[in-house]
């Protein structure tokens, strides 16, 4: 029966995946090595926020690159929050790419990025464990997207500031010890020009 409703929904799957945004093959190696770089170097990362939070005018960070500035929601104040838990943070074993969850990551850009949608769930109600799933992995598996930021280096401070996110929750997921296997995808997004999703499991299948 589960073959038979996954069969079914494979041309579905072919349609999105031709409609699907170009790659960016680039933008997704930089966003692993720079998750790595801050996994295994905490304390070096940290010295980059502290660059980072020197850009600050109230609320809004006018960061090269940035001119028009972006509007925060906390200012400084996660910024700092981020930089004493760099500080205290041991250092991690990087983490390898895989290929089948960069697949079910790129399924996520392929069907957002035309619409504009953004979350973590599907039009039709499947959850990143689902996605990965449909590629013949398993359940073990933790999502970070981001929806604006267009280098890699942003990307990944985004996720490790945090800014307005109760819990930190981006945060944990790329600092959990556990998780050794990521697959990313980046591609154009119809409202913020560029998403990338990140999806992330303790082995390279989303196994146990």
């Amino acid at each position: 029966m589960r073959m038979r409703r996954y069969a079914a929904r494979m041309p579905i799957l072919s349609l999105l995946l031709a409609l699907a945004p170009p790659a960016q093959p680039a933008l997704e190696r930089g966003v692993l090595a720079e998750i790595n770089f801050a996994r295994t170097q905490p304390r070096a990362y940290a010295e980059k926020l502290r660059e980072y939070r020197t850009h600050f005018r109230g609320k809004i960070v006018y960061y090269p690159g940035n001119p028009n500035g972006l509007r925060t929601e906390e200012g400084v104040k996660a910024v700092d929050e981020a930089i004493r838990f760099l500080e205290k943070q041991e250092p991690l074993a990087p983490i390898e790419a895989s290929r089948l969850l960069a697949h079910a990551a790129r399924d996520h850009v392929a069907e957002q990025g035309p619409t504009g949608a953004t979350g973590h769930f599907s039009e039709n109600g499947a959850n990143p464990r689902d996605r990965v799933q449909r590629r013949g992995g398993g359940i073990y598996v933790a999502e970070v997207i981001t929806y604006g930021p267009p280098s890699a280096v942003e990307v990944v401070r985004q996720l490790i500031v945090d800014d307005a996110v109760p819990g930190r929750g981006h945060r944990k997921t790329l600092f959990a010890a556990e998780m050794r296997y990521a697959g990313v995808a980046c591609g154009a997004h119809k409202g913020y020009r560029v998403m990338c999703v990140a999806e992330l499991g303790r082995n390279p299948d989303g196994h146990p």
